[in-house]
């Protein structure tokens, strides 16, 4: 099953471009707030599902709603940090970081390149788990029956902010820095989520390729190491980490499209009020031409902050 936020507000269920509105029947009849529509979806999904696949319902063609983010307000995002063996990047120890909540957008919608010294912008292309049900102490053998489905998820992210020390939450929390969509789907419908091509594109050029089975700590250890230390709770949020080889400098104008096999294609555009322009070259590009750690990262060419501006 696929569902979708459409229409400011709507919950709907998508069944092959045609989008069913079962607003009415996750409210079961209170007031809920329409942005916690899609928890009490999934807090509630056993009791709801053959009501949602019986309902004839209303419905609409895809093309003509307007998709938001399948879960725009979340109790928690957690994300995976340096989980795949990409070659370029390498961590010793598991470790996740927290993303505000705040910083979800959905289809469509723009990243907003904020007025900050940051050495460049990117967006980490992830296959997002949504949880099922309140999870403690799990173990991973039985971490993927707390799974309730999966998204796309772009972890944006500022880079070089200072101090180095301190820097995941003004790197990673800004608002409109979690771009995900265009639908959340159910894990029934992917088969082997461990084993699921990633890619991304800007300006239709491909970027990232890479494929679940290359992350060093899988999806159901995360989920367990993740629960040890808090408990997850329905519709949270855990992005899973990205190789990368293939991460580039987004600008002003971009349009920046990702999708895990099986999730549909989301897409989102870039906006930079300050017109700043990076170097076109991907970490991976960097790297065969000798550069070495940070030095991977495209450099500004261009605008406030760059080093011509500094002169």
């Amino acid at each position: 099953m696929k569902f979708v936020m459409f229409n400011e507000g709507r919950l709907g269920l998508l069944e092959n471009d045609q989008v069913k509105d079962i607003t009415e029947i996750v409210a079961q009849g209170s007031e809920v707030a329409r942005e916690n529509l899609p928890l009490a979806l999934i807090g509630s999904f056993d009791k709801l599902r053959e009501r949602i696949l019986g309902d004839r319902g209303s419905f609409l063609s895809l093309a003509e709603v307007k998709l938001g983010p399948p879960v725009p307000r979340p109790g928690n995002i957690l994300c995976m940090a340096v989980n795949y063996n990409d070659g370029l990047i390498t961590s010793p120890h598991v470790n996740a970081f927290h993303k505000a909540a705040n910083a979800i957008i959905g289809p469509g919608q723009s990243m907003v390149l904020p007025n900050i010294p940051a050495t460049a912008f990117e967006g980490e292309a992830e296959l997002a788990v949504v949880i099922g049900r309140q999870a403690k102490n799990v173990l991973p053998k039985d971490a993927m029956e707390y799974v309730f489905g999966y998204m796309n998820f772009i972890d944006g992210s500022a880079r070089g902010v200072q101090p180095a020390t301190n820097s995941f939450f003004q790197m990673k929390s800004r608002d409109t820095f979690a771009p995900i969509g265009p639908y959340l789907v159910t894990k029934n419908e992917i088969a082997d989520p461990q084993n699921l091509d990633i890619r991304a594109w800007v300006n239709g050029q491909l970027k990232q390729d890479f494929n679940t089975r290359t992350m060093t700590t899988t999806i159901a250890e995360s989920i367990a190491w993740l629960s040890e230390i808090q408990t997850l709770m329905p519709g949270d949020i855990v992005a899973t980490g990205t190789d990368h080889c293939g991460l580039n400098a987004f600008q002003d104008g971009d349009l920046v499209e990702m999708e895990a096999l099986g999730l549909g294609r989301l897409h989102i555009l870039v906006k930079d009020d300050l017109k700043r322009t990076w170097s076109r070259e991907t970490r991976i590009d960097r790297k065969n031409q000798g550069f070495a750690g940070a030095e991977t990262i495209a450099p500004q060419l261009s605008g406030k902050y760059s080093k011509a501006d500094q002169l």
